[in-house]
């Protein structure tokens, strides 16, 4: 088995420029939640020159709109949804200095070409383990767009939350690599 990399936020070029394809990593620090609707509102902010709620600058975004949190725990399930619905409105803020997105499944060329340009790293979290990863997650408080309900923005505090390398910052990609070791020649 792969050694694991424990790696803390914030998410610095030189972190992200040492993390390679395929790196099993243990993320502890602050990541955040958004999705559909919350990428919306980031970039209608972006584009109107408004503040963001938070700073995005080596910042870590987790695709994700958790389930409601049981009694005595801090959030509820929190598996990871597919990322390419975001792919639209990720290259604005990666040109503001996203460095980390956690999602599911494939990204598209735009967004992996503009990956290499800033920087920055996709990693996978394992889907249908929600309940699993949730368990990594110490706080959870919604920093923005409330109204949005499971797809508010969330500040979450992580320890040791379970994530694979897909896409490096040279645009490596886990999901074509790994295919081509099986494809028949």
């Amino acid at each position: 088995m792969k050694d694991i990399k424990v790696i803390t936020t914030p998410l610095t070029q030189d972190k992200v420029e040492k993390l390679k394809s395929g790196d099993i990593v243990h993320i502890t620090g602050t990541i955040y939640t958004a999705r559909d609707a919350a990428h919306k509102r980031l970039v209608e902010a972006i584009n109107k020159k408004e503040n963001l709620p938070f700073e995005l600058k080596d910042s870590v975004i987790y695709y994700v709109g958790p389930t409601p949190n049981r009694p005595g725990k801090v959030i509820g399930s929190a598996g990871p949804t597919t990322s390419y619905r975001m792919d639209d409105l990720t290259v604005p803020l990666l040109n503001l200095g996203l460095k980390g997105m956690i999602g599911k499944g494939n990204r598209s060329e735009n967004v992996i070409d503009e990956m290499k340009k800033t920087k920055a790293v996709y990693f996978a979290a394992i889907g249908g383990a929600g309940a699993f990863i949730s368990s990594s997650i110490k706080e959870s408080k919604v920093v923005a767009y409330d109204d949005l309900g499971s797809e508010a923005i969330r500040e979450l505090k992580v320890e040791n939350f379970p994530a694979i390398v897909v896409i490096d910052s040279k645009g490596n990609n886990l999901y074509q690599t790994e295919r081509q070791k099986y494809e028949k020649k």
